[in-house]
C-alpha cells in the first residue's frame, strides 16, 4: 500500500470517528438518516453539479445501476442494523458487524477480483478483525451466549443473525463501490453523491410516515445531522480515493482504524469492564493496520 493511501485511510478513520460520535450523541433512527441525506444533497451539490456536469450525463445502464445498488446497499445496511438493535443487543450485532464486513470485503475481493494477498496482508486483515471484534464488546457477546436462559438465547441467536447480515452489507457496499472507482474508474465523489441521491427516496417512506414527529425529531436533531452531513462524505470519498490505488483487501479492513479513534475520543478505552481486552484490541487493529499498509 502506497504511503499516500495509507495515509488517506488514517485520516478518514479519525473523521469517521468524529461524525460516529456526533450521529450517536443525536440518538436518531431512519429519520436522522433521511435528514442527512437531504443535507448531504444540498450541502454538496455545488460540488457535485461541477463535478458531474460533463460526465454524468454520458452515464449509461452500467454507470446507473452501480450507483443505484450502492445506494440500496447503504440503506439496506443501516436498516438491518437499526432492527438489530431493536430486536437484539448492541453487544452481540455491533462486534460481530464490525468484524464479519471487513473480513468479507477482503475474501471478495482476492476471490472474483482477482486481488493477491501477501503475509503482512494476512496478518494484518487477522489482527485488524481480532480488534476490532475485542474493541467492539465481542468479549459480553461470549459471555451472553453462555447464558441458560431460553429466552436470552434467543435474543442472542437473533443479534448473531442481524450482526453477520450487517456485516454482508458492509461487505457488499464497499466490493460495489470500490468495484465503481477502481474498475469502472467513476470518481469517487460522484459515487457518494449520486448514490446518496438514491438514498432519499428509499428513506422518504419511512421518515415521512409521522409528521409530526418528523418536525419533533429535525428541532432536535439537524444540528447533529447537519454536521454529519458535511464530514461523513469526506472520510468515505477518503476511503474510495484510497481504493482507486491500493487493493480492496487491504484499504476495507485498514479503515476500521476508525474504531481505535472512536474509543480514545469517545474515552471508552480505559472504561471499567473488559478494560484489558479493549486495550489488547487497541493494539491489535493499530498492529494490523500497519502490517496492511507495509503489506
Amino acid at each position: 500500500m502506497s504511503l499516500q493511501a495509507f495515509g488517506l485511510i488514517i485520516l478518514a478513520g479519525l473523521i469517521h470517528a468524529g461524525w460516529n460520535i456526533a450521529a450517536k450523541r443525536a440518538g436518531g433512527d431512519a429519520r436522522f438518516a433521511f435528514f442527512t441525506s437531504i443535507l448531504n444533497m444540498i450541502v454538496w451539490a455545488p460540488l457535485g453539479w461541477w463535478l458531474g456536469r460533463d460526465v454524468v450525463p454520458l452515464w449509461g445502464t452500467k454507470e446507473w445501476s452501480i450507483v443505484a445498488l450502492s445506494g440500496l446497499l447503504h440503506v439496506l445496511y443501516y436498516v438491518v442494523l437499526l432492527r438489530g438493535y431493536r430486536k437484539a443487543d448492541l453487544t452481540v450485532v455491533y462486534p460481530l458487524a464490525r468484524g464479519t464486513g471487513p473480513l468479507l470485503s477482503s475474501m471478495i475481493a482476492i476471490t472474483f477480483l482477482g486481488e493477491s494477498l501477501s503475509a503482512w496482508g494476512g496478518l494484518g486483515i487477522a489482527a485488524v478483525v481480532g480488534g476490532v471484534f475485542l474493541i467492539a464488546g465481542g468479549p459480553g457477546m461470549l459471555r451472553a451466549a453462555k447464558d441458560k436462559d431460553s429466552t436470552s438465547r434467543t435474543r442472542i441467536r437473533k443479534g448473531m443473525l442481524y450482526g453477520v447480515l450487517t456485516g454482508v452489507f458492509i461487505a457488499s457496499y464497499t466490493v460495489v463501490d470500490g468495484y465503481a472507482v477502481k474498475v469502472m474508474l467513476l470518481s469517487p465523489i460522484l459515487v457518494d453523491y449520486m448514490g446518496n441521491l438514491v438514498r432519499i427516496p428509499l428513506l422518504a417512506p419511512v421518515a415521512l410516515r409521522k409528521p409530526q414527529e418528523l418536525k419533533a425529531l429535525w428541532k432536535a436533531q439537524w444540528k447533529y445531522a447537519l454536521l454529519v452531513a458535511v464530514v461523513s462524505p469526506i472520510a468515505y470519498v477518503l476511503v474510495l480515493y484510497a481504493m482507486q490505488t491500493a487493493p480492496m483487501s487491504h484499504v476495507a479492513p485498514a479503515r476500521e482504524v476508525s474504531m481505535l479513534f472512536a474509543a480514545l475520543i469517545g474515552g471508552h478505552l480505559l472504561k471499567e469492564g473488559d478494560r484489558k481486552a479493549r486495550i489488547l484490541g487497541a493494539v491489535l487493529i493499530a498492529v494490523g493496520v500497519t502490517a496492511l499498509g507495509l503489506g
